[in-house]
């Protein structure tokens, strides 16, 4: 198990790259499964998820070619459907959450899926009703295989359907959709996830010939066609380490670029952190975050404490918050942290209590975060990562704090973040991995 050693307290400056988005690049690969032709896929990051998911891919039949530093080519020609039944291939997919969205391509094309409960982060209930009865809607039919803990999903053939979410689900809206393109007659998804990870996937599969219309909105519409055809698809930068490099740099008072953002796509981020008091420019496609030696905490108009929440898109994705709490405890001010989501994500505030910081936690949901606003600095502490988000954001606490910090089980922040210490150290920071 490897780990980080901090040493807090150094400034940053330069300019730093977002990595490939992690969230659309898994909902990617998978959709490569839906036909024999190849698809080539740039700008993928060099993570752990990433990268479990394509050898998983490779040991399914699919051929896989590295064309570039971060570019590769998928030709599922060959699949072998034997190998699904494997209880290699059941345990690979346990340990690995984004392989959940291998049910809609496999079903749509193959007829057949087999599925163990998957993997992740350990941040609460992550239920897969939105998965199944969507595809469900379509024809399929579910069996749950007690013994050996595997879901068995076969279609003779799927048949299109009207079908309302009962949750906006980014990862079921996706497995929906890939299973409705080659479904017969036509599929209506109401209360359709809309993040720009769903709105790329659509596109490249209107690319490889499927007819998805209602991009960008809740209400989506695919009359299915016959097959699909191989294609090309650039992968977004991560807003996810957009944010939460625009969080490090306030709280390490640091003056940074943020290179490439696709800024159009980043949708309330930006405007959340400058609700925390942080400044940030949009130069071109650039963010440049100014120096601050201090930043204050709006408060509504009302002159009630400011609330932090996570919603579905195009509020803001969950996946921030835990870098928005840390960054408040540096902040000039109070604010509501309230995560809706998932109830085990503000768990982690523990370990920034022992660092100094002053929170209380509510629930398991909502956490108060009363600013020092950096009066005193945080104290390094021995600390772990309980998951890809609160790992980052536990390093963000380590650079800014005083003294030197180790972060165990940094395997999670890999899963996450590309070569995270080797960039950041880029620009000033004092990363060890050991």
């Amino acid at each position: 198990m490897a780990s980080f050693v901090i040493e807090g307290g150094h400034r940053l400056c330069g300019e730093i790259h977002p990595q490939g988005a992690k969230n659309e690049v898994l909902q990617i690969i998978c959709a490569t499964l839906l036909t024999a032709e190849e698809v080539t896929v740039n700008n993928i990051p060099d993570i752990l998820d990433v990268n479990n998911l394509i050898q998983l891919l490779r040991d399914m039949g699919v051929t896989v070619a590295k064309k570039g530093i971060d570019s590769y080519s998928f030709k599922a020609e060959n699949v072998d459907l034997a190998y699904l039944e494997s209880d290699e291939f059941l345990k690979k997919c346990s340990s690995l959450r984004g392989s959940v969205m291998l049910i809609g391509p496999m079903v749509a094309r193959f007829g057949k899926a087999l599925i163990s409960k998957p993997g992740g982060d350990k941040i609460g209930r992550r239920r897969l009703d939105t998965h199944f009865v969507g595809i469900q809607n379509l024809g399929a039919d579910f069996r749950y295989d007690e013994g050996r803990g595997i879901y068995e999903i076969t279609a003779d053939k799927l048949q299109g359907s009207y079908m309302l979410l009962d949750e906006a689900s980014v990862t079921g809206t996706a497995n929906i959709v890939m299973a409705a393109v080659l479904a017969k007659g036509t599929t209506t998804i109401y209360n359709a996830a809309c993040e720009p990870y769903l709105q790329q996937l659509c596109r490249l599969l209107n690319r490889m010939g499927a007819k998805i219309s209602g991009i960008a909105s809740n209400l989506l519409t695919i009359e299915g066609v016959e097959e699909l055809h191989g294609s090309q698809h650039t992968v977004l930068p991560d807003m996810i380490e957009v944010g939460s490099f625009i969080g490090m740099a306030a709280m390490t008072k640091s003056e940074i670029t943020i290179k490439n953002v696709s800024y159009e796509n980043l949708g309330i981020i930006p405007e959340s952190f400058r609700r925390l008091g942080i400044k940030l420019e949009q130069r071109g496609d650039d963010i440049y975050v100014p120096a601050q030696e201090t930043y204050q905490i709006e408060s509504f108009i009302d002159g009630s404490i400011m609330t932090i929440a996570d919603a579905t898109w195009p509020g803001l994705t969950p996946d921030l918050l835990s870098v928005m709490l840390v960054v408040a405890t540096q902040a000039k001010g109070s604010v509501l942290i309230h995560q809706k989501m998932f109830e085990s994500r503000l768990f982690f505030v523990d370990k920034l209590i022992d660092m100094g910081a002053q929170i209380i936690l509510c629930d398991p949901h909502r956490a108060v975060v009363i600013g020092h606003n950096h009066s005193f600095k945080l104290r390094g502490s021995r600390l772990t990562s309980p998951d890809i988000r609160a790992g980052i954001a536990l390093l963000i606490a380590a650079m800014s704090a005083e003294g030197t910090s180790t972060i165990s089980n940094i395997e999670q922040i890999d899963r996450g973040y590309q070569n995270i210490e080797g960039r950041l150290n880029a620009i000033g920071a004092r990363i060890t991995r050991i």
